[in-house]
């Protein structure tokens, strides 16, 4: 997880010109059952120009974005839209309507491993700078994001990392 966090920071030091929300699926646990995907995503906001991310472990697990609610309900990934499977995913929101991923595990994804978004025009109620919604541990508890701007990016990941290694 820790990698995923550094490669994610990686990629978005220099891409946070416009106004947009990078959501890392499921908060600190990632794409993985324990992580409470449906609490998770419950109360968020989606919106066109924002990035989802998926983590997860590559050799274990796979996504697969399918085409409708059928499909998703079903877990049938026989006709997906496409499939991830690198370990960490960044999908970019760049259009307005419902999205659907599932787990490539139909186990996992039968027992809750499955995400759909509804993806809302461009904006934001309020103005703001570029943010990263990180998610709480718990999936109980309403997470709280953190606005991190510009170049602070890799400054705050790195002390977390730092923090993570004490």
């Amino acid at each position: 997880m820790v990698m995923a966090v550094v490669i994610m920071a990686a990629t978005l030091g220099g891409k946070l010109g416009a106004a947009q929300v990078h959501h890392v699926v499921g908060g600190d646990r990632g794409w993985d059952l324990s992580s409470d995907v449906a609490s998770w995503s419950s109360g968020r906001s989606f919106r066109v120009g924002d990035k989802i991310w998926f983590a997860y472990a590559a050799a274990q697990e796979s996504i697969a974005e399918v085409n409708s609610p059928e499909e998703y309900e079903s877990c049938d990934v026989s006709n997906p839209i496409r499939m991830y499977t690198d370990g960490i995913d960044g999908i970019p929101l760049d259009g307005e309507g419902i999205r659907y991923f599932v787990s490539g595990k139909e186990e996992s994804c039968k027992n809750g491993l499955k995400l759909h978004v509804e993806v809302m025009p461009f904006g934001n109620p309020e103005p703001e700078k570029p943010r990263v919604a990180v998610a709480a541990a718990a999936p109980t508890t309403p997470s709280g994001s953190a606005r991190l701007y510009g170049s602070s990016v890799l400054l705050l990941v790195g002390l977390w990392l730092c923090h993570m290694a004490i």
